[in-house]
């Protein structure tokens, strides 16, 4: 199979294929019939137009899709990676389907992201491990889909990790197994069977089930108040810049008049490593005091000791200011 002239008569490489009566899906879809007078034209359905067109497709034996994909792996032949994904159409619906609960709205989108993922699969598909295309593929279609489903479930992107993207998927699923067994699907009982945080559930129940609101919407139908006008603001009040700007000032005078207590080594260390930004290491300071660098850290513990004595003398109530000092055990 090696020799690309025989792919044709190897896999069958036929335009016209026969058409299959096959209508697995039309049960399981949301599909609505009416009855209409035969004058007037049916009414285009995508969904239904789909289901016909990829019936045209056989599904192929495992032997053949072996051989396929062996082939394809060898060569990058576009015309056998083809064979893989049209065989495998039907199995993207049926995946879809198991996620339509999830939806409410087109069923196509669901598909097309399936088939993304049966793209995907193709590509990263190594016949020699011994697994079966299909299953390999099922587990591309299903993170496509699942991913597709959580950036689009809310205005807010929600599940941006692996494991919120699997407690999104087995949440509901939990729940309503809990419900038909007659448990209460309490928070604390979901996250104990899926070996999860009581928090983690509750959050992501939160995101789920909770309405997404406009901050512009009013807070009644007849109110002009918006929920923009009751956020809290971040930014601080002229009043509260004001003090801070002072306490700000008083510090850094405390922090001069505490210098002029140091001499030597210590004045050097308190200036090149503590009241600076950008700090020397102790490397750079031991060579340039010639003193060790074990040396230099002793210095500079021993300055901090004696500053935080100083500010408790000079400020008493330096614990309750914003820009509270370290508390001391």
């Amino acid at each position: 199979m090696k020799n690309s002239e025989n792919y044709n008569e190897a896999f069958n490489f036929d335009n016209n294929i026969e058409p299959l009566e096959i209508n697995e899906f039309s049960s399981a879809l949301p599909v609505i019939m009416e009855d209409i007078d035969e004058k007037v034209p049916a009414k285009f359905d995508p969904l239904q137009r789909y289901l016909h067109e990829i019936s045209r497709y056989p599904v192929l034996s495992r032997e053949e899709e072996e051989a396929i994909a062996k082939a394809y792996y060898e060569t990058k032949d576009p015309r056998l990676a083809y064979k893989l994904v049209v065989s495998n159409l039907r199995l993207v619906v049926k995946i879809a389907l198991e996620f339509q609960r999830f939806w409410a709205h087109n069923f196509l989108d669901l598909i097309q992201e399936g088939n993304l993922g049966l793209l995907q699969a193709v590509k990263k598909f190594d016949p020699y491990k011994g697994v079966k295309f299909s299953y390999y593929a099922s587990f591309w279609i299903k993170a496509y889909i699942l991913k597709y489903i959580m950036d689009n479930w809310k205005l807010v992107k929600m599940g941006t990790t692996q494991a919120q993207r699997k407690l999104f998927y087995k949440l509901r699923k939990e729940k309503e197994r809990l419900s038909a067994l007659g448990f209460e699907p309490t928070s604390a009982e979901i996250a104990k069977r899926l070996g999860v945080k009581k928090k983690e559930v509750e959050e992501m129940e939160q995101r789920m089930f909770s309405q997404d609101l406009s901050i512009e919407a009013p807070v009644s139908y007849n109110s002009d108040e918006t929920l923009a006008n009751f956020l809290k603001d971040e930014k601080l009040t002229p009043e509260d810049s004001y003090a801070r700007e002072e306490i700000l000032n008083n510090f850094k005078r405390l922090l001069k008049d505490f210098a002029q207590t140091l001499t030597g080594k210590d004045y050097v260390i308190f200036y090149e490593r503590l009241f600076t930004d950008r700090p020397k290491t102790l490397n750079e300071l031991s060579q340039k005091l010639g003193i060790s660098k074990e040396r230099v850290r002793q210095i500079e513990e021993k300055i901090i000791k004696k500053l935080k004595k100083f500010l408790e003398q000079r400020l008493p109530d330096a614990y309750y200011y914003p820009l509270a000092l370290p508390y001391k055990d």
